[in-house]
């Protein structure tokens, strides 16, 4: 058979539907990241992307940064232009739910597809390496004197590391309403405020700091985690005496309305990633907690930490 009569043929079984959907769906995979650059999403989306392509699963990647209102504005782009798409998808998390809870914003994410939840990952909260505050204890002291006074910078209303610093508030027995929390759109805008004193606290997840700690530009001041992150020389804040464990887990989500076959194959394709030596050394490098979960269960713990979110919310005064 001539290469063009082959060529040819090959493209008229595509479209009659003749191959499996599995021959098809990782041509070329389409990535939102609803984050600007240099922040957990941005770290997440493209280190899945260069997986997705190490291990096979994904022919090329490409990706979309678009940031603002916890991800909501890279959610609705998501949603209304990638729809019945079977090689889209949108990296999102905890934060994102957090946004949508405070937010409100004009589109859900239940319009588009569950995929799998990546990992988990605690925050860090720092100071600034010429911050005349040396401890949490300092900063509680003087929270406690004048809660506006104290600046937490972080990710966007809603992020969880303002849940963070309102549960602490709460735990100094200081009206979380009155926190001055300072959002940000992405992690390098916050990573600049902090390294140039704009804010008197700075929290995101430990990774997104891990190399300004290490270098002495910033200073480790707690982490959110029951116990210590292993490798890492930062208190909790339990050990503190502050009551608070709060975690940050990542996840992708597909495109609205495609079939129960192309969720199927989108999250082979994501777990066949997942096992990538690209993904692993990522993982290493970040910190971040291997937390895989899909399919019905996946389904089930977005809706209850749904839920849990908003509880924590109303109850520190958030909402």
């Amino acid at each position: 058979m001539r290469r063009d009569t082959f060529l040819k043929s090959m493209a008229a079984m595509a479209a009659a539907g003749a191959f499996p959907l599995s021959a098809l769906a990782a041509a070329n995979v389409k990535m939102m990241i609803p984050a600007n650059p240099g922040g957990g999403w941005d770290t997440t989306g493209r280190a899945l992307g260069k997986a997705l392509m190490d291990s096979g699963a994904a022919a090329t990647v490409t990706y979309e940064n678009k940031g603002g209102a916890a991800g909501a504005l890279g959610l609705a782009q998501f949603v209304n232009g990638s729809k019945g798409d079977p090689n889209a998808l949108m990296v999102m998390g905890a934060v994102m739910l957090g946004g949508i809870i405070t937010g409100k914003p004009p589109v859900s994410l239940s319009q588009a597809t569950p995929i799998a939840r990546l990992t988990s990952e605690y925050n860090v909260f720092v100071l600034p390496a010429n911050s005349p505050f040396k401890s949490m204890k300092d900063v509680i002291e003087q929270l406690k004197k004048d809660p506006g006074s104290v600046k937490w910078g972080g990710g966007s209303r809603g992020s969880t590391e303002h849940i963070a610093a309102a549960m602490i508030a709460r735990e100094a027995g200081v009206d979380p309403a009155k926190i001055n929390y300072v959002a940000f759109r992405g992690g390098g805008e916050a990573t600049a405020a902090i390294l140039g004193g704009n804010v008197t606290v700075g929290g995101s997840g430990y990774s997104e700091f891990a190399e300004y700690i290490a270098a002495g530009k910033m200073r480790g001041l707690a982490v959110t985690s029951e116990k210590r992150l292993s490798g890492v020389n930062i208190p909790t804040l339990k050990e503190q005496g502050i009551n608070v464990v709060i975690g940050n887990w990542r996840g992708v989500y597909g495109a609205p309305g495609i079939t129960a076959e192309q969720r199927k194959v989108l999250t082979e394709m994501v777990l066949k990633a997942l096992k990538s030596k690209v993904w692993t050394e990522s993982s290493e490098k970040n910190n971040w907690t291997p937390a895989v979960l899909t399919g019905a269960a996946f389904d089930k713990f977005v809706d209850d930490d749904f839920a849990s979110l908003r509880a924590t919310m109303v109850k520190s005064g958030m909402i």
